[in-house]
């Protein structure tokens, strides 16, 4: 596998991850970087995550990469900066965390592979192009995700 096949492999884990996000959130892709022969790429939530809500967000992600077959790798439990991190079978480093005014950030990175040219991601981000700048704080609203209460027990749905 080359940079390039790794940085696809990476998109591919983000926007699976994304997709499973029920109801859904918009997002934009943040700046990808490549060193010596490896790529993380980056993408952050636009949608407001309120505080009542971000352990089930986490909850919801950390289920899908169960399912997926990733292992479990380290929790933060912070309630300012909480965060998960998993590591996939194929050895891909995957977490979420919450970083100012509690925006959701996901990250990949790649294990070391080929060197080779990378190309940004070619996916269509679920909301505004920001061309590899840093995406904006949060300011889509959620009737779920931007609640100010807790979740109830029920799964939320789209």
């Amino acid at each position: 596998m080359n940079m390039q096949e790794a940085a696809e492999r990476a998109d591919t884990l983000l926007i699976d991850t994304i997709n499973s996000i029920k109801p859904p959130v918009k997002w934009a892709y943040g700046i990808s970087t490549d060193g010596g022969c490896e790529v993380s790429r980056r993408i952050s939530v636009t949608t407001v995550i309120s505080p009542e809500r971000r352990g089930s967000f986490l909850g919801v992600v950390e289920r899908q990469w169960e399912t997926s077959g990733f292992t479990h790798r380290g929790t933060n439990k912070s309630e300012k900066t909480p965060a998960t991190y998993f590591l996939t079978p194929d050895g891909f480093q995957i977490r979420v965390l919450f970083g100012y005014q509690g925006q959701a950030h996901f990250e990949v990175a790649t294990p070391c592979v080929e060197k080779s040219d990378v190309e940004p991601p070619k996916q269509v981000p679920g909301g505004p192009t920001y061309d590899g700048k840093k995406a904006p704080l949060p300011s889509e609203k959620s009737d779920f995700w931007s609640a100010g209460t807790p979740a109830s027990g029920a799964s939320p749905s789209s």
